[in-house]
């Protein structure tokens, strides 16, 4: 016969041996063997059980103490939410004060930065997203060869398949990288693929017409930047230079797997580099309106003092590959050299990509890369140049 437990509030589950202790919380037995903690009122606590909840007015969260330590984090959508707002609010006294011809112009410069960039870095990181989501390490080392003497070169020419402008290429470098490529040959297709490919090409023919050497010269100092720096990183450059987050390697799913790595990959890309373009396009609106014209037209006369200036010209306006040549073809003024270095220099690096790959491969990386860049472009330019078009002029 079975003997039942009066109810009188509290379950007992213990056995015989089992020591209790008081809890001085919420004046109720402790039970260190107990199974059971579903009873309610004074019942025994089992201090082995995974069951957290309060017992008692008394009782509290252990994490309480850190969560109310830390402070709420502010995130982009909030910062553009109260611009947003700020803006509406002060509609009015924002348009009076913006109503310059100076804002106007800038405003102008940087609405067409971005949307001359935007397309091209949304088909960067679609790229981007389909080699993490369908290429694996090993198909791309079967693509180079294994000499990095011998794969920069290829990665280099590699680039003219690439139909965009610098902000498609640095996505995509990046991805290269994290799946396994060398940095040399990654950093190589990153230089090549905004200034050599088809689109370009054809902008700089039609830009110059009965020019061809243009053309030739672009494409060879354009290629030869890419290659030289290439051999320059491979030789001289250290992996710790590149932020780790970059060699994090996205391993190819399979099934409908690789789709949603396709989408996270993409957007991951999409949001990271979008900031920076932005505040490039501010960069380059800024300084389009600080440089005045007259400083550019009075170096038609020093050949030298010229190809400097437009070197650091092109790194300052930060102009799209696909529009660079229409902008170097309406310096009528300036001798054909300087004008084919301010186009060999500007897909290499500008404001604009340097604050892309600060936000893609970090900061220090970007600090050592594009001044050497802003050297060998200027150099690969001008031999181009001097080749190409016969001499000076």
């Amino acid at each position: 016969m079975t003997a039942v437990a009066p109810t009188t509030g509290t379950a007992d589950n213990t056995s015989p041996d089992s020591p209790t202790v008081a809890d001085p919380v919420a004046g109720t037995a402790t039970d260190n063997s107990a199974t059971d903690n579903s009873a309610t009122g004074n019942s025994a606590t089992d201090n082995s059980a995974t069951d957290n909840s309060a017992t008692g007015p008394n009782s509290a969260n252990p994490n309480s103490a850190t969560d109310r330590g830390r402070r709420p984090r502010l995130t982009s959508l909030q910062v553009f939410s109260a611009v947003l707002i700020a803006a509406l609010l002060f509609q009015r006294p924002l348009a009076q004060a913006l109503d310059g011809s100076t804002v106007r112009i800038a405003a102008t410069v940087f609405v067409a930065v971005c949307v001359q960039a935007l397309p091209f870095l949304v088909l960067g990181v679609v790229l981007s997203g389909l080699i993490a989501a369908y290429v694996s390490p090993a198909a791309l080392g079967r693509l180079l060869p294994r000499r990095p003497a011998l794969a920069v070169p290829v990665a280099g020419l590699a680039g003219a398949v690439l139909p965009g402008c610098e902000c498609a290429s640095v996505p995509v470098a990046r991805r290269l990288i994290g799946q396994g490529l060398p940095d040399s040959a990654a950093l190589a297709f990153l230089l090549a693929a905004p200034a050599i490919n088809p689109v370009v090409l054809v902008a700089t023919a039609v830009a110059f017409p009965g020019e061809p050497g243009m053309v030739v010269a672009r494409f060879t100092g354009s290629l030869a930047t890419a290659v030289v720096m290439g051999w320059l990183w491979a030789r001289f450059g250290r992996p710790e230079w590149i932020a780790e987050r970059v060699r994090r390697r996205a391993h190819p799913a399979s099934g409908g797997a690789r789709w949603w790595d396709f989408l996270e990959t993409a957007r991951h890309d999409l949001v990271a580099a979008g900031g920076f373009l932005v505040l490039g396009g501010l960069t380059s609106a800024v300084l389009n309106v600080a440089v005045p014209v007259s400083w550019v037209e009075g170096l038609a006369g020093h050949l030298v003092l010229g190809i400097v200036v437009m070197a650091l010209l092109a790194v300052l306006l930060a102009l799209c590959s696909e529009a660079d040549a229409f902008v170097a073809a309406s310096l009528g003024s300036l001798p054909l050299l300087p004008r084919l270095v301010f186009l060999v220099v500007g897909p290499a690096v500008d404001v604009k990509l340097f604050a892309l790959q600060s936000g893609t491969f970090g900061r220090g990386f970007a600090i050592r890369f594009a001044p050497t860049t802003l050297v060998v472009a200027t150099v690969c330019g001008t031999v181009a140049g001097l080749l190409a078009l016969g001499g000076a002029r």
